[in-house]
């Protein structure tokens, strides 16, 4: 059997739902920073109140990024540089509503 070439068309596959698959697919070095920081601070509370549930949480908010990393990670790049320059109070060209890009997406 051979490897067919992938249809551009066909979405990429996700990621599982584990933190090595997850923190694998992040392709912007905004996302990595932000995951492994929140990885820390996440476990440091599940360790204090040994109660999990914010790390489902964590596991599942990170598991959509990383599906929109994984989908569009040209995407993610223009997400931040857009975000980047309102914190540092440059104009930004105006897009889309948000709600349309979200439709498209999902």
């Amino acid at each position: 059997m051979t490897a067919q070439p992938q249809d551009e068309h066909q979405p990429a596959p996700r990621p599982e739902k584990n933190l090595r698959d997850i923190r694998a697919a992040l392709v912007v070095h905004e996302d990595l920073e932000a995951f492994d920081a929140g990885l820390k601070a996440v476990l440091d509370k599940v360790r204090v109140s040994l109660d999990i549930s914010p790390y489902n949480d964590f596991l599942h908010r990170w598991w959509i990024m990383a599906c929109d990393s994984a989908r569009d990670p040209e995407g993610r790049r223009r997400m931040h540089a857009t975000a980047a320059k309102l914190r540092a109070g440059e104009p930004v060209p105006s897009g889309r509503p948000v709600q349309e890009i979200l439709a498209e997406r999902w």
